[in-house]
């Protein structure tokens, strides 16, 4: 198998909702016997087309001389390769993007169609130059972030590609159509962000979410230390910068994980710096009681038990029982002991209080998170915030009815949505007056890792548990 074969097929899966993109490509790779080199670029086609589907819309379709329905779902995957390995990948020779991607026709079982395949490709190739501009513009394909020599130092600007043709909506006279189609988007959230950010740091938010995340870890403090663990690295050749949590470490480049110094012997676990934050802000103490009310897959839950010095019991729970396996594994690996895994299936009641604390990281919309989970943006629907929000508030409320009195509970979420964050809080401290926001925090995504939101409450003295 070929690395566009094994792509074309992680793709078909993906559109079924077969999974999030990222396990499907680790299942996949873990079933075809690819070399090192084409393993990542299954990584970047696969990832690439998910993120950039409505880019990719918006350059092929206007070459295809038949009706939209009459193309089969597969072969619009084999036509968004190429055009994704043309537009997007400057590394990749245009014969070779077109050539090879015809092939892939007969692979998904439209060998029929190879010559209607190679005849859009080709009119792709032809509209994309390889001229770059640092102005948005109709015939501008929003296209990555370049480091250059300014006046003051090194600068981070945009860069778009030019096109032939004008083939995206005017960014001046379409703003919301110019932020859809060419940060591919669904156009109800290119418009939802564009009211609330304006231009550029919508814009902003586009070329971070559409590039590769960055790779983090959390040092496991049971185990060792930031410094000892970047010594480790370097003696591997591994460059890894310290970030702004004490745990943290980001890699300039990006590497399998399994395969890093340390992992066997649980010196790290991969976590993003933003979610880092978040066991930080609970701050468990040694001898804790803490609920973990949705624990899966336990990058949070593991981090409370460091902070905590391996001697709190926490309570893990998750609905979905093959999920707490993970957090069970995690546990394993990194050496943490006293978690309690608890599935909580439909209408299961939660474990009995009191607890000192409680962290409530609540399922939500990832709009924080669109760059490692591409598949959000269009599997997500605007009806769905209203049920989201409910839910999240009911979790809220339930933890917080079996913390003690004068205890502390944290709730957080991967969204960078005013509803779901700041909005929650509201609704629960309009139930309970006398709950107090201790601290909160607003993750920016890209500033420097992803978005999120947390916030620390202390419930009020006089407020009874629930048993």
């Amino acid at each position: 198998m070929t690395a566009r074969q094994a792509a074309a097929d992680i793709l078909h899966r993906s559109v079924s909702r077969d999974g999030f993109v990222a396990d499907l490509i680790d299942d996949q790779l873990a079933r075809a016997p690819l070399s090192p080199q084409d393993r990542r670029f299954v990584t970047q086609l696969v990832f690439g087309v998910v993120r950039r589907r409505a880019t990719l819309d918006a350059l092929v379709r206007p070459f295809v001389n038949r009706a939209p329905s009459t193309v089969d779902d597969r072969l619009w995957d084999v036509l968004h390769l190429g055009a994704f390995q043309l537009a997007f990948l400057t590394h990749v020779p245009k014969h070779a993007a077109v050539n090879e991607t015809v092939s892939l026709a007969t692979h998904v079982g439209s060998a029929n169609a190879t010559g209607f395949v190679n005849g859009v490709l080709r009119r792709v190739a032809d509209l994309v130059t390889d001229d770059f501009t640092e102005t948005p513009g109709a015939a501008a394909l929003p296209f990555d972030v370049h480091e250059v020599q300014g006046p003051g130092g090194r600068e981070q600007r945009p860069r778009f590609r030019v096109l032939a043709v004008p083939m995206l909506p005017d960014p001046v006279a379409d703003p919301v159509g110019y932020l859809a189609a060419g940060f591919s988007w669904p156009k109800w959230l290119a418009a939802r962000w564009h009211a609330r950010y304006g231009d550029w740091e919508a814009a902003r938010l586009g070329f971070w979410f559409n590039a590769a995340p960055p790779l983090w870890v959390r040092t496991n403090k049971l185990r060792t230390d930031r410094e000892s663990y970047r010594v480790q690295l370097a003696a591997g050749m591994i460059d890894a910068e310290p970030g702004p949590h004490p745990q943290s470490l980001r890699f300039a480049e990006h590497h399998p994980v399994r395969e890093l110094p340390g992992y066997a012997d649980g010196d790290f676990a991969v976590q993003d710096h933003s979610s880092m934050l978040v066991a930080s802000a609970l701050a468990p103490q040694p001898g804790n009681r803490v609920l973990d009310l949705c624990s899966a897959p336990g990058g949070k839950t593991t981090h409370l038990a460091e902070l905590a010095d391996n001697r709190a019991r926490i309570v893990a729970c998750d609905p979905d029982a093959r999920r707490l396996e993970t957090v069970t594994a995690l546990c394993q690996r990194l050496g943490i002991k006293g978690v309690e895994t608890v599935q909580l299936k439909d209408g299961a009641e939660l474990p009995a209080g009191p607890f000192d604390a409680a962290l409530v990281d609540v399922p939500c919309s990832n709009t924080g998170v669109l760059g490692r989970r591409p598949e959000v943006r269009w599997r997500l629907k605007p009806t769905e915030f209203e049920h989201l929000i409910r839910l999240q508030t009911r979790l809220l409320f339930q933890a917080i009815e079996r913390v003690k009195s004068g205890g502390v509970v944290v709730y957080s979420t991967c969204s960078i949505e005013p509803d779901e964050n700041e909005g929650v809080i509201a609704a629960v401290r309009h139930g309970i007056p006398a709950l107090k926001v201790e601290a909160e925090h607003h993750a920016v995504p890209g500033r420097p890792a992803d978005g999120g939101y947390w916030a620390r409450l202390r419930v009020p003295r006089v407020a009874p548990f629930r048993s």
